[in-house]
């Protein structure tokens, strides 16, 4: 159980995110009012619970602080919902689609003797509220951090928030994962899901040692980016850290974030930044795609199986775990396909003598389907998706010199991370953040597009390419 010191560090985050908006500028104070929660906050079970409210968690109340402080402390910095209509309707069906789950979870659910409760109004109010607080680092992150100031500001803190938490990783790799125990009582997953290849998963103050290594992915390609820019002395040194970063991903033995960041540090050095933007909007269609092209048989499960096998036995056998799983599942939330089962896990297969659930749910894709229908899912996938599909539509016009050298990395993180959705539910704040920005910047290209053409027909000029300096 959490031990007094995961209570109170929860209870006074709301007053160093005071702070943080006291006295930085209000980009740099709302990422890192996230980005530290998300670092060094203590993980579920550790909350607040109150009637009617979602558990306030590490993810949950750091959101829903930042959002009050920002609008007591700076007020209204524009519209806090997205300006186009696409967007706002999946924000829309974001946050109010659990009511029509609730509505069609009116009954109990039996297995044999064993009961789960049917939905009512407690559960519809906390299920909106939840949706509410999750989404808001997305709505924050658009409407302040969607400019050039912010862009830089987002992936500098990424990459200094991955150097901090190099430290107490390689700690665990030596020592095994203690910290959250020694410093809030608990441990907050299975010890032995951290055990690999005769050594150790660092996995620090977060839910698992796959989300520590996503993270690390995300700072190396952030490191990679700032390098891109960067000229002389500064360059070796960022392109050296990212190295340093490189050997701590490989210490925390996940084979999925390995490659990612395998394959993401060249994009991100080398490429073009439209092509980055292309090849990102390409994994985001895949990724969004996934669901409709396994249940039609297009996605290689047997070839995916002979590869993990080739890595090692225990992969295949958890892949081939995962896979069973999601057909079960699938298959479970067919009979509610558009708004699906809803709480209490009303989405699983219990066991009908013992109540114990027999299915398990890794994916994010799979537990959206089976909570919320493909409603839900399409809201969420789609509110992710959705600025990386606009970065496309709206740079094909533009030169790479037009554009950030920043943009194409942050997109391809976000496409990235909806890939990893697929096999593990490694949804987070920065997750939203990163929607969020590339939304804001998408909406100000966009802007630009429709305003100069109308100043050059006014003033019989050569259109003028937008300047990534303006917007960026």
């Amino acid at each position: 159980m959490p031990n007094g010191l995961a209570y109170l560090m929860l209870a006074v985050w709301p007053l160093v995110t005071l702070v943080m908006f006291r006295r930085w500028p209000i980009e740099r104070a709302l990422i890192w009012s996230l980005l530290g929660a998300y670092m060094f906050l203590p993980p579920p079970p550790a909350g607040f619970d109150f009637p009617l409210m979602p558990p306030l968690t590490k993810e949950s109340l750091p959101s829903l602080a930042t959002f009050a402080i920002c609008l007591f402390y700076h007020g209204r910095q524009g519209r806090l919902l997205p300006r186009g209509r696409l967007a706002q309707a999946l924000v829309f069906l974001f946050i109010f689609s659990p009511v029509a789950t609730v509505l069609g979870n009116s009954e109990p659910v039996f297995y044999g003797s064993i009961g789960l409760p049917a939905l009512g109004l407690k559960d519809m109010v906390a299920l909106v509220l939840l949706q509410f607080i999750l989404i808001l680092p997305f709505l924050l992150a658009r409407q302040i951090l969607g400019t050039g100031r912010g862009l830089r500001e987002l992936v500098g803190a990424l990459f200094v928030g991955g150097l901090i938490y190099s430290l107490p990783m390689l700690l665990e790799v030596r020592l095994s994962p203690q910290l959250n125990i020694w410093v809030y009582g608990y441990f907050q997953h299975y010890f032995e899901q951290m055990i690999r290849d005769g050594g150790f998963r660092p996995i620090v103050f977060m839910y698992h040692g796959l989300w520590v290594a996503f993270f690390t992915v995300m700072a190396i390609t952030c490191a990679i980016a700032l390098a891109r820019e960067a000229d002389g002395r500064r360059r070796l040194v960022l392109i050296g850290a990212a190295f340093y970063l490189g050997v701590v991903l490989v210490l925390c033995k996940s084979l999925g974030s390995l490659i990612y960041g395998i394959y993401l540090a060249p994009l991100a050095l080398l490429l073009p930044v439209r092509m980055q933007v292309r090849i990102a909007a390409a994994m985001a269609l895949v990724a969004i795609s996934y669901p409709l092209l396994k249940g039609a048989g297009f996605v290689p499960v047997d070839w995916l199986l002979e590869q993990a096998a080739r890595a090692s036995p225990e992969r295949a056998n958890s892949l081939q775990f995962r896979l069973d799983n999601e057909d079960i599942l699938m298959e479970r939330a067919g009979l509610k396909p558009f708004f699906g089962w809803g709480s209490w896990g009303r989405n699983h297969i219990l066991n009908p003598y013992t109540g114990v659930m027999e299915t398990v749910t890794d994916g994010r894709w799979i537990i959206l389907i089976g909570i919320y229908g493909w409603v839900g899912y399409m809201a969420e996938f789609g509110l992710i998706a959705l600025p990386i599909a606009m970065l496309w539509i709206n740079s094909r016009r533009l030169g790479n010199r037009d554009l950030s050298p920043l943009l194409g990395p942050v997109a391809l993180l976000l496409a990235v991370n909806l890939i990893d959705m697929l096999p593990n539910a490694t949804l987070t704040p920065l997750t939203w953040l990163f929607a969020g920005t590339l939304l804001g910047v998408a909406e100000k290209m966009r802007d630009q597009r429709s305003v100069e053409p109308r100043d050059q027909s006014r003033a019989g000029q050569r259109h003028r390419p937008l300047g990534w300096h303006s917007v960026m």
